[in-house]
């Protein structure tokens, strides 16, 4: 055993650090990006949807005292941030984006001094609160929306789009949640249609009218007033309108993108926002979407822009389908992300979010030989990658999707909606539910799972949404107590990256881009360099590495051990190694 050691020990020290012999040319160089260093760029944000995290009072809905009683859990995590989906008064149309009032909190949630007493448990453990800030729309039950439909002539007929009967029926816009994907709503009251990109009790407000937008920086303002750390701005990149409604090609709902994100006028918005609001706290900002293209994307972030602090982008999220994904994909689309932002800009790092399925279950492999392996994985590779990493609550436990049946057995607007128009439309609906069961929204909506318990411990009553049978074993408290959970390896990661700042601010570089399942690459900052390696396949993989330095050590090992041979490392199934490299 001994002589093993020795033979492994020197094949280390003979093939570790071949890095830069095998570096993509296309990469960016050692240097530290000449980015100023900000406490949003080091934040490791962990986002909570606060209707599965904890309920409190046995309703079946988590609630701000269920967030409050977790506090320590969250900062156990070792995360800096918290992103809230939103909690003002709302009719639930779309689970909290459709805000009905923008300066209160929803009832099922709580009351303003739970909000308080929210926050100033979270900043006396050292956490920030960024809040999700829902103004592309309002909810029809808004009062500026029960104003402005009352009467053409009303002083709030302009906080909204509207286009009246008689010039006929409006051009045609694509609805992203409507049955019929129609986004003009004929409102009989004043004879007119209203505009709504999502469902019909989300109503588009008109952001060219200046006093809407002074509506939202005022609200902004008193959500700073507060305390609040950050602003997350929820489908703002669809906010700005050409309000002539010009006729879209044919076909344009294909792409629709390209005709509703970043059109005329949202950047003198952004800049007025920032004038107004961002620049007079030190808070952060991110809106949802980055653009149609990297121009786009630097005209959001750029730092002589003054607008927002990062891009949100989802061309990586977006990648896993239902037929899977290719992980050349993967590569590409990270590396080149990151090249463009390299040395101007900021970037957010996410593989999931509320709007997306489980993120083990839509990239790594939920099965029970690797579901632990896989998301630890996933978790070295989000905590790793330069950019503001987004971690969505459970992942850190690897919580798996859940296995709907039955159209009846789903809550989200988005998938109800979507049935009834592929229903209409004649698609194969057997296809239809298989693509649905494994994307669904709500797969990632479903409740916390916090012990072997009734509901997982998530309440006390009957859960809005089901918890998943597997919280029997995928829980918090079984995985706090065994040092090897997936749990546990997150917390290790955010430790990690916390203490280099390699991982935070160092150059990114792609190793071995042509390699088919180990996705490799450096983070390196003046003399800290680190190496990810990953295996993102189920088959024992080698990646060769062409360099001769004499020291390392590990840092992060998702198996007991590591398989070094000459020139070579043999990495095990879903396997996640971090070296440092001196």
């Amino acid at each position: 055993m001994g002589q093993t050691w020795f033979n492994s020990v020197a094949c280390i020290l003979a093939i570790l650090f071949a890095v830069s012999a095998c570096k993509d040319s296309s990469t960016q160089n050692d240097a530290m990006p000449s980015q100023d260093q900000k406490w949003w760029k080091e934040a490791i944000v962990y986002q909570i949807y606060p209707r599965s995290f904890k309920d409190s009072d046995g309703d079946g809905v988590g609630d701000l005292q269920g967030i409050i009683q977790k506090l320590d859990y969250v900062q156990s995590l070792g995360v800096t941030a918290v992103w809230l989906n939103p909690i003002y008064t709302s009719p639930n149309a779309d689970n909290g984006y459709d805000v009905s009032d923008y300066r209160n909190i929803m009832e099922e949630f709580g009351t303003m001094s739970d909000f308080d007493q929210m926050l100033d448990g979270m900043h006396q453990r050292g956490i920030k609160l960024v809040m999700d800030i829902v103004v592309n729309h309002s909810s029809n039950e808004h009062e500026w929306f029960k104003q402005s439909r009352s009467s053409r002539d009303n002083p709030y007929r302009d906080y909204y789009h509207w286009w009246p009967a008689e010039k006929g029926e409006p051009p045609y816009r694509y609805s992203l949640f409507d049955a019929k994907g129609d986004a003009w709503q004929f409102d009989s009251l004043t004879n007119a249609y209203y505009l709504h990109y999502f469902a019909k009790q989300q109503p588009d407000l008109n952001w060219s009218n200046p006093k809407v937008r002074q509506e939202v920086y005022d609200i902004m303002k008193f959500w700073a007033e507060k305390g609040v750390d950050g602003f997350r701005l929820d489908a703002f990149q669809f906010a700005a309108k050409d309000t002539t409604y010009p006729k879209f090609p044919d076909g344009f709902e294909k792409d629709f993108i390209q005709f509703y994100a970043m059109q005329d006028g949202i950047h003198d918005y952004l800049k007025e926002m920032n004038q107004e609001v961002f620049s007079k706290y030190d808070v952060m900002s991110v809106a949802e979407g980055a653009g149609r293209n990297f121009e786009d994307a630097h005209k959001l972030v750029d730092q002589n822009r003054n607008e927002l602090n990062m891009a949100y982008a989802f061309e990586g999220v977006d990648i896993p389908k239902y037929e899977g994904y290719d992980l050349a994909t993967i590569k590409e689309v990270f590396t080149k992300w990151d090249q463009e932002f390299a040395n101007d800009g900021w970037l957010s790092i996410f593989l999931a979010n509320h709007d997306q399925a489980r993120m083990v279950s839509r990239w790594g492999n939920d099965s029970e030989e690797y579901r632990d392996v896989s998301a630890k994985l996933l978790n070295t590779f989000l905590l790793s990658m330069r950019g503001t990493p987004y971690c969505y609550y459970s992942d850190e436990l690897g919580m798996t999707n859940i296995d709907f049946d039955s159209i009846s057995q789903y809550q989200d607007i988005a998938a109800i909606n979507g049935y009834q128009k592929a229903l209409s439309e004649g698609e194969d609906m057997e296809l239809f539910m298989k693509r649905l069961n494994f994307t669904s929204r709500d797969n990632g909506r479903t409740p916390m799972q916090w012990d072997g318990s009734e509901h997982a411990g998530f309440t006390k009553g009957t859960p809005w949404l089901p918890v998943n049978d597997n919280y029997v074993y995928i829980n918090v408290e079984d995985e706090n107590s065994s040092p090897n959970s997936v749990l546990n390896h997150f917390r290790k990661m955010t430790e990690l990256r916390k203490k280099n700042p390699a991982l935070i601010y160092g150059a990114y570089e792609l190793v071995a881009a042509e390699h088919p399942t180990i996705y490799a690459y450096t983070r390196v900052l003046e003399d800290e360099k680190v190496l990810v390696l990953l295996n993102f396949s189920e088959e024992t993989s080698e990646i060769k590495l062409k360099d001769d330095q004499d020291n390392h050590s590990i840092m992060i090992n998702n198996y007991p051990n590591i398989e070094f041979f000459e020139n070579s490392v043999k990495m095990k199934p879903y396997q996640a190694i971090v070296l440092n490299i001196q």
